[in-house]
C-alpha cells in the first residue's frame, strides 16, 4: 500500500491525499511545480520515472490513513534551480 506523503519533499508544499503529486518507484512524492523544473521530469533523487499518484478513495483513507511523516530531501531546491 502506499504511503500518499503529506508533502513535496522538495519544496515542502503540503499535498492533501486526493491532490496531484508525482511518485517514483520509491515513493519520493513532489508536487507539479517542482517536477516542472526536474530534467527530464525525473526523480532528483534515484533518476527515476515519475508518475501521477494514485489517489485514495475517502472511504478507504478512514481504515488506511495517509502518511503524516514529511520527507524532505536536502538541497533538492538548489540542486533544480540552481541557487
Amino acid at each position: 500500500m502506499l504511503e500518499i506523503r503529506p508533502n513535496c519533499e522538495c519544496c515542502d508544499v503540503d499535498i492533501a491525499p486526493s491532490a496531484v503529486a508525482y511518485i517514483c518507484t520509491f515513493e519520493c512524492t513532489w508536487c507539479p511545480d517542482c517536477v516542472e523544473r526536474f530534467p527530464n521530469r525525473s526523480c532528483p533523487n534515484c533518476g527515476g520515472d515519475l508518475q501521477r499518484r494514485p489517489t485514495r478513495p475517502v472511504a478507504a483513507l478512514i481504515n488506511n490513513s495517509a502518511s503524516t511523516k514529511r520527507v524532505v530531501s536536502p538541497g533538492c531546491l538548489e540542486k533544480v534551480t540552481g541557487l
